[in-house]
Formats: structure tokens, C-alpha cells, sequence
């Protein structure tokens, strides 16, 4: 985690160094070219319920810097049908956990483009980038046997995950007009690593052999790559999770040039 602060602290420290010594980016040929500041929000991201903003300082023809803070609300798992037939066909739990789960998220995301293209603003570019996540989820069921005659209890557990990743996004941006421009994010892969705590407190008192088939429920989710640290005692359950994070940066993007 250290490392990832020192990163964004050079990071910010370079950015901030830029803005202070540039001027006016040389080879401006008019009004239009000149207008280095833009804001846009995310057109795809909305129906996923994720709300996506991103301000832009082109700094000079080959080169600008971003800054982007995306936000969603607590709500259930988009598209919840597909996930269920893709990973839940055949486990009537893991089926209600996909329907009842409830997620919430935000991210904040700072970038230095190198444009390729026409430049100031415009063209194709590369963008190095560095990305903070944090994600809270409520209602993950965790179903155990109660007793000896097989009947089922759930602990809900609930908790925060919070991930650091670094990559490379590939895209393109048009002028549309004086003021509007259109950002084409193709494809950002980005990779790193999260830590999460998620904790279920129980509605009861749980025996020990009861702590033991819930300690059991938790250590046989198969979480690929994670470690695992798992804790049981007779008020309810605590799992902690470390390990590798990633995702893909995409969007069309349209913002407002001044």
C-alpha cells in the first residue's frame, strides 16, 4: 500500500509541476485549437447505474493530464440475470446472493495522455494511469446447518474492499465543434491489488459446532487467488481478503471544450 501512495504522491507532484510551468501550448493556430479545458461525463456507464466525470488540461500539442471521479450508489448487481446463468446455474445459494446482493462503489482515477494524433485534445492516445477503488456490499448469505436435523441458518455478511491498480488506456478523441468533444476510451487494462474485511454478525447466540460449519461455508469459497484470513466466534464471522485486483477501462465519452 506504501508504494501506491509514493506513486500517486510522484504523480501528483508531476502533474502540479506541469500545470505551474506551461504556457501557452506552442503551435496553436486559432480559437479552436485553443481551448484547452474539458469536462465530460460517461454516456455508457449511466445505464450501469455508475456516474463517471473526467476533467481534461491539455498541457501542450502531445500531452495533457486527467483527472476522472466515478460514483454508484448503493444499489442491486446490474445485469443480475446474466451473472446468475453465467456462474449461479446450477447453486440455488449463490443464486439468491446474486439477487440480493447490494453494491456500492466509487473510484478516483488521475491519467497523463500522450496524443498521437492531430494533438491538443484531439486524436489518438496512450494514458498511463493509476486508480484508487473502494467498493461496500451488503447481504453476501452465508448458509450453514444449524443442527442435526439439517436445518439451514444464514449469516449476512457485509464490508468494504479497497483496491489500487496501475495501467495503460488506448483511445481517441474528436473535436465536434468549438465547444463539444467526443472521447472514445477503447480499452484500459488495468492491474493491482485489494485488501477487503467483511464482517456478519449472527441473530444468535452460534455453539461451537455452529461456528465451525460457518468457519467451513467460508473457507470453501473459491476466490481465486486470494488469501483468506477467517475468524469465528459465537456473535458471528469475520473474513479478510488480500490479494490480486484488475479491470478494463472503456466509455464513450462527451464533454464541453473552453
Amino acid at each position: 500500500m506504501k508504494n501506491y501512495k509514493n506513486l500517486l504522491t510522484v504523480f501528483f507532484i508531476t502533474c502540479i509541476n506541469s500545470i505551474a510551468e506551461a504556457q501557452l501550448p506552442s503551435g496553436v493556430e486559432n480559437d479552436f485549437e485553443a481551448r484547452f479545458n474539458h469536462i465530460k461525463i460517461n454516456l455508457t456507464s449511466i445505464p450501469l447505474n455508475n456516474y463517471s466525470i473526467q476533467y481534461e488540461r491539455v498541457l501542450n500539442k502531445k500531452s495533457s493530464i486527467g483527472f476522472s471521479f466515478r460514483f454508484m450508489p448503493e444499489s442491486k448487481l446490474p445485469f443480475r440475470k446474466l451473472i446468475r446463468d453465467a456462474v449461479a446455474d446450477q447453486d440455488p445459494e449463490l443464486q439468491r446472493t446474486v439477487e440480493q446482493l447490494r453494491i456500492s462503489n466509487f473510484a478516483f482515477t488521475p491519467e497523463y495522455r500522450f496524443y498521437i494524433g492531430k494533438g491538443f485534445g484531439r486524436g489518438f492516445y496512450i494514458a498511463p494511469f493509476y486508480r484508487f477503488a473502494h467498493f461496500k456490499s451488503n447481504n453476501i448469505l452465508i448458509t450453514y446447518t444449524a443442527d442435526i436435523l439439517g436445518n439451514e441458518e444464514t449469516i449476512n455478511l457485509s464490508g468494504d474492499l479497497t483496491a489500487n491498480t496501475g495501467g495503460i488506456l488506448f483511445g481517441a478523441q474528436w473535436a465536434l465543434s468549438e465547444n463539444i468533444s467526443l472521447d472514445w476510451m477503447i480499452a484500459g487494462p488495468h492491474f493491482g491489488g485489494g485488501n477487503g474485511d467483511f464482517e456478519g454478525v449472527s441473530s444468535r447466540p452460534l455453539s461451537s459446532n455452529e461456528q465451525q460449519r460457518v468457519k467451513q461455508e467460508l473457507e470453501s469459497l473459491d476466490i481465486p487467488f486470494t488469501k483468506k484470513s477467517i475468524s469465528v466466534n459465537s456473535q458471528g464471522a469475520n473474513m479478510k481478503l488480500d490479494g490480486p485486483w484488475g479491470g478494463i477501462r472503456t466509455g464513450i465519452l462527451l464533454g464541453i471544450r473552453f
